[in-house]
């Protein structure tokens, strides 16, 4: 397949993906709604606060290998979301000893 074909794919399934997530708007990577917004103060904005409990029982119920996946597509920045923060999520909650994708 021709690398534009490629990026116009990719594209494709990104806006698929955020209109997923903006129709449903159930979860995200197996975590719930209540809980991403646990997480927002954590992950956004430039002195992010620690993750309070009810974003930590979020993060461990989340399919963690999902994020990884969004993690350089530019999505999570659309929504004022540091990648970065993000991927510190699972150790600062203490659910994994470390977390690299």
């Amino acid at each position: 397949m021709e690398a534009w074909k490629k990026q116009v794919l990719i594209v494709m399934l990104m806006v698929l993906g955020m209109v997923t997530i903006e129709v449903n708007a159930q979860s995200f990577c197996r975590m719930p709604k209540d809980g991403l917004k646990a997480c927002l103060a954590s992950v956004s904005g430039d002195n992010p606060v620690d993750p309070n409990s009810d974003c930590c029982s979020a993060i461990a119920k989340a399919d963690l290998q999902c994020f990884c996946r969004y993690k350089d597509s530019g999505l999570l920045s659309l929504y004022g979301v540091d990648p970065n923060k993000c991927m510190q999520l699972p150790v600062k909650c203490k659910v994994v000893d470390s977390f690299h994708c």
